[in-house]
């Protein structure tokens, strides 16, 4: 699938949603929607237009935010170096929460790290581990995933479960409230730790021709208590529901 550029995702499920390959030397542009309940109180459930650029080359390829480098690449493994931007953050004046108008601005980055895929009969494997370059979280974020794709002449359905791990260090930054900030907001102090998110993933494409394709994604993530207990969050999940069309070159 294509690239999001969302802030209500999880890094891990940014970087895996844009992890599936295309055939070698081919362009794909099309336009897509999205929407995503956001964790964060006095925050929406937004909608965004989401614009598709992809590139896939033999060595190199580039999905709208992520861009890699192929390590290792056969019929069944693909390993790569990976970098792309994840604008996951915190916007005080984006909420309705007075109190949370208080709290500092979190920002989005650069994560950059591996990826690696293996597929067989019985389904593929899916896993990447990233970590922050622009120093705002200093966090390392993993994500490990086993999907099953079932085909027919024009489509593919693809259900997946997995499992993504932020650091402590990830965190304390998006969920975090320091001493000051708790002083200004009213907000309790909180120092999470490291955490491990469960999640359901549906995959879905039909083929109208063969340049032209109809995409479907949907991801329920389960926060983990680490969280959810930050005074910041109000939701006990987030996820993504995104659709769109692509015409393949």
């Amino acid at each position: 699938m294509k690239a999001l550029p969302i802030k209500a995702l999880p890094v891990a499920a940014v970087l895996a949603l844009l992890s599936q390959s295309a055939q070698a030397d081919s362009w794909s542009l099309g336009a897509s929607a999205l929407v995503s309940p956001d964790p964060y109180r006095g925050y929406d459930t937004k909608f965004f237009p989401v614009p598709i650029i992809n590139y896939e080359g033999d060595n190199f390829y580039f999905r709208s935010l992520m861009a890699g480098y192929y390590l290792w690449k056969d019929q069944q493994n693909q390993l790569s170096l990976v970098a792309g931007y994840n604008p996951f953050g915190f916007k005080p004046s984006d909420s309705d929460d007075q109190q949370m108008k208080q709290l500092d601005k979190r920002r989005g980055t650069l994560m950059a790290g591996v990826a690696f895929s293996h597929q067989e009969q019985w389904g593929t494997l899916r896993t990447s581990l990233t970590g922050d370059t622009l120093n705002n979280s200093n966090g390392i974020v993993g994500d490990l995933a086993y999907l099953y794709t079932f085909k027919g002449d024009n489509w593919a359905l693809v259900p997946g479960l997995g499992l993504s791990w932020n650091s402590a260090n990830q965190n304390k930054y998006y969920y975090g409230v320091s001493s000051d900030e708790s002083r200004r907001s009213g907000l309790d102090s909180y120092q999470p730790g490291d955490s491990f998110n469960p999640y359901l993933e549906l995959s879905a494409r039909y083929n109208f021709t063969p340049q032209w394709q109809a995409f479907f994604t949907g991801r329920y993530i389960r926060l983990a208590t680490e969280v959810t207990d930050s005074p910041m969050v109000d939701k006990s999940y987030t996820g993504v529901v995104w659709t769109g069309i692509t015409y393949n070159f």
